[in-house]
């Protein structure tokens, strides 16, 4: 079975990007073998530290995943400072870091009407930097996130059904 190491970019605990986490992981149930990365624990990227456990933790969790599912929500127009943090960390060295050609597969949430679409397309330029390979399937954006959210999980059945079917041919094409 393959493994996905989820990474969300929103420490919230009822924020839209864990809420859809929780969707997908319950929708997946059985397809896939997942983990969470805890990117919470990591210090403030910083060349200087060389040996934080945490950090090589994540680069662990990378290196066994088959693949990647980013659930990013949009901060000022761009990726969350603290999944910017965790993609630094695991960066290195450049272009030979656990990140070359592993793939990824990219959702973003939004309150608003776009649902986070430049997040998605500045975490896949960034993705694309480190030669990760970032699925091409349709986008999935997901708009109005936060009044989608019921009981702790992204309640639009109709989205996670989208959702689940791209990160279905995600996972068959690992």
């Amino acid at each position: 079975m393959k493994k996905l190491l989820f990474l969300c970019g929103s420490l919230r605990a009822a924020s839209s990007s864990r809420a859809t986490v929780r969707s997908l992981e319950a929708s997946l149930k059985g397809k896939c073998v997942i983990e969470h990365a805890d990117i919470a624990s990591l210090p403030f990227y910083n060349a200087d530290i060389t040996d934080d456990p945490n950090v090589q933790r994540l680069i662990d969790q990378i290196d066994a995943a088959d693949g990647l599912l980013f659930v990013t929500p949009e901060y000022n127009y761009s990726v969350p400072g603290l999944l910017k943090n965790a993609i630094d960390w695991a960066s290195r060295p450049a272009y030979q870091s656990v990140f070359k050609s592993r793939k990824c597969f990219v959702i973003s949430v939004s309150g608003g009407l776009l649902g986070g679409v430049r997040a998605q397309s500045h975490l896949k330029y960034i993705l694309n930097g480190m030669l990760a390979e970032v699925f091409p399937w349709q986008e999935v954006a997901i708009t109005q996130a936060n009044a989608k959210v019921k009981d702790g999980v992204l309640a639009d059945e109709a989205v996670i059904d989208f959702a689940t079917q791209a990160v279905e041919a995600f996972i068959e094409s690992l």
